[in-house]
């Protein structure tokens, strides 16, 4: 991100009746279903959706008995794909189920009384990173929070029955400009939506315009007259959700995160217990980073923690405040192993992580919500 002059920074969004989001929800309702039997349950869950056609497979071992099939039907007709012949309705669907247990050697370094260390140690080796920035209440970069509130907005007005010739699919981008640093405008706004054949083009874009877009963004102070819109710039899109692309687990990370401002280690969250760090710890490093900015501390922050598998503590811990912090960054750096731990175990304790909570933070990011327990502000000890 440039600190100079004027520039412009695009996020975008998708919604709950994406194909790979339905593939995430699927995944962590099943995640869900373990931890309400067994928190201990050892979950790492893949998802595949294409014409009505599901497939679930990866690893999981959990006490819990597992109805793969009710799951799987429940998401797909809570997100709203229910309207038979369609090409993915929950009625019909065939699901085909390749769960399998996770291997015992893993299990031996992420178990506390079977690691060498006598801890829980990490469930797999890599690096994640946690930002937070003022430019936003909710402390997130403002394109991908304005790309969020766009489809929660629409997704409401669909479910509510507000919007009957809507389908699910739906994405949504927003391009900011920049002058030093700072979000001053927004420069375009595109949406594609989901709708039914009987829509006209002229019927979407008028509710889209005056339902969505100006009750969304008008009240960010942030549309001018210069700004553009592009809504179902294609025409038409009435073929969408898995009958038009394929999904899977964990090809939206970025729309899960940041937008693209803050940088991202790579692993995806949806269908992984929190002894993967690929989750834990990036809920962690976003904890942080968030406490250090709301705490007055920098304006601007990244962490970024690494991992090696079945070891407890991280290899290393690195924070950035971009040259916002009230102090240095290697002080910083102190304030944060001063007040938490990073150990898998710790983050766990810390952030309750333990418990069935994953399914209802899949959609419009996993950060910058209001619902969980990694966004909590506390105060730091300096």
């Amino acid at each position: 991100m440039l600190t100079k002059g004027l520039h412009i920074f695009t996020s975008e969004s998708v919604s709950e009746g994406h194909p790979d989001k339905v593939c995430d929800q699927i995944a962590d309702a099943i995640l869900d279903a373990c931890l309400k039997v067994d928190k201990n349950s050892h979950v790492a869950c893949e998802v595949f959706a294409t014409t009505n056609t599901v497939v679930v497979g990866g690893e999981i071992t959990t006490k819990a008995v597992l109805d793969v099939d009710s799951i799987v039907r429940g998401v797909v007709a809570g997100i709203g794909y229910t309207e038979p012949l369609c090409g993915f309705d929950a009625a019909s669907l065939t699901i085909i189920n390749l769960i399998k247990k996770q291997s015992p050697d893993i299990a031996l370094g992420v178990n506390a009384a079977t690691s060498k260390s006598g801890k829980q140690g990490a469930g797999d080796q890599g690096m994640m990173f946690g930002f937070a920035c003022d430019e936003t209440p909710e402390y997130m970069p403002a394109p991908v929070m304005y790309s969020h509130a766009l489809l929660r907005k629409a997704t409401e007005l669909r479910k509510t029955g507000k919007a009957p010739f809507l389908r699910p699919d739906s994405k949504s981008q927003v391009s900011v400009i920049y002058k030093d640093g700072r979000p001053i405008a927004i420069d375009s706004v595109v949406i594609s939506h989901q709708h039914k054949p009987e829509a006209t083009e002229e019927q979407i874009h008028d509710f889209l315009m005056n339902k969505v877009i100006k009750p969304v963004l008008e009240p960010t102070g942030m549309l001018t007259k210069d700004t553009k819109y592009y809504i179902n710039p294609t025409g038409r899109f009435v073929i969408g959700g898995p009958a038009g692309d394929t999904g899977v687990t964990g090809r939206k990370i970025i729309v899960d995160t940041y937008g693209g401002m803050g940088r991202h280690g790579g692993g995806a969250f949806s269908g992984k217990d929190p002894s993967k760090v690929d989750r834990s710890a990036a809920y962690m490093a976003r904890y942080v980073a968030k406490n250090l900015v709301a705490n007055k501390l920098c304006s601007k922050c990244e962490i970024q923690f690494s991992y090696a598998i079945g070891v407890p503590d991280p290899i290393s811990v690195f924070v950035d405040s971009f040259g916002t912090g009230v102090v240095s960054d290697q002080e910083l750096e102190d304030i944060v192993r001063k007040n938490f731990d990073l150990t898998p175990g710790g983050i766990i304790q810390e952030l309750d992580l333990l418990r069935p909570i994953y399914q209802s933070s899949d959609n419009y990011g996993h950060f910058g919500r209001t619902d969980v327990p990694w966004e909590r502000i506390i105060t730091l000890k300096k």
